[in-house]
């Protein structure tokens, strides 16, 4: 966020946090992106501010995490000490979490794989209405194939993307037979290690696919480590992940700070995790 906005999203994170009884004496910005987290202390909960405009993905990281917590899944919880719920403020979705202190170094890469088995099966129990994975892949596409909403991308690339995008997608959904719900973006920055383990963060790319597909977010190392992982299907969710990153990089509108290298990037991580696919 920009500064301007980046004052009043804090502002609206602790004017909501004060009114529903917990001390607020300071606020800091742990992340700041198209929404901000803030660490509230002394009453230590961690608070989630969002566009209004991002309010349906608010509400609904807020019941993945409600039903998740119920079946012991390891991932960061709501605080406890208020309703399970988003606050809208000042044009802003808010919702409070448990903060969790961050220990040791990187998650290894076998508890890595065993975190996501463990989360994995604690998705299996619950009953949620979630989007396809192969939903995102079509809204990453109609940014492609918009020139409105891509006008920098060259008109070969922009050939390329759109093709390798409905090539994957179609390949990776072929058989739908083993699909479940995912954690949707578990790459590294999505687990913290914490006194309680290794715990999964930001809940509202939850969707429906196969396992590879959560997999493909996370360090090689890793799905060595996860039992009975399809490693072609793998790979070419890696490529597909690479393929949708390219695709909101290229968006006139994206945000991403240094896009004009990861717009390059991002191709050129495409085009290598293309070379290491299996047929389909």
């Amino acid at each position: 966020m920009e500064p301007l906005e980046l004052r009043r999203a804090v502002e609206a994170g602790r004017a909501t946090v004060s009114d529903l009884g917990l001390q607020v004496d300071d606020v800091v910005v742990i992340h700041n992106s198209d929404r901000v987290v803030l660490r509230l202390v002394p009453c230590d909960v961690l608070v989630r501010v969002a566009p209004s405009g991002q309010l349906a993905d608010a509400e609904f990281e807020v019941e993945v995490a409600h039903r998740l917590a119920g079946v012991d899944a390891p991932v960061a919880e709501l605080d406890p000490r208020v309703a399970p719920r988003v606050h809208v403020r000042d044009a802003f979705a808010i919702s409070l979490w448990t903060y969790y202190e961050p220990v040791g170094p990187e998650v290894a890469p076998a508890d890595y794989a065993d975190v996501f088995m463990r989360h994995h099966a604690a998705l299996r129990r619950i009953d949620l209405d979630a989007p396809h994975f192969t939903d995102r892949v079509a809204v990453a596409m109609k940014a492609v194939n918009d020139r409105e909403q891509s006008p920098e991308l060259s008109d070969s690339d922009r050939r390329f993307l759109s093709e390798t995008l409905g090539d994957l997608s179609a390949a990776i959904s072929a058989d739908q037979a083993g699909d479940q719900l995912l954690h949707g973006e578990p790459h590294p920055g999505n687990v913290l290690n914490t006194r309680r383990g290794p715990l999964f963060v930001d809940l509202a790319t939850c969707c429906r696919g196969p396992i590879e597909f959560d997999l493909a977010h996370a360090p090689e190392e890793v799905v060595k480590h996860y039992a009975g992982a399809d490693h072609d299907l793998t790979h070419r969710c890696r490529a597909l992940n690479w393929g949708l990153f390219s695709a909101w990089r290229w968006r006139r509108d994206d945000q991403m700070p240094d896009r004009a290298h990861w717009r390059v990037e991002g191709l050129n991580r495409l085009r290598t995790a293309l070379d290491r696919c299996g047929p389909a």
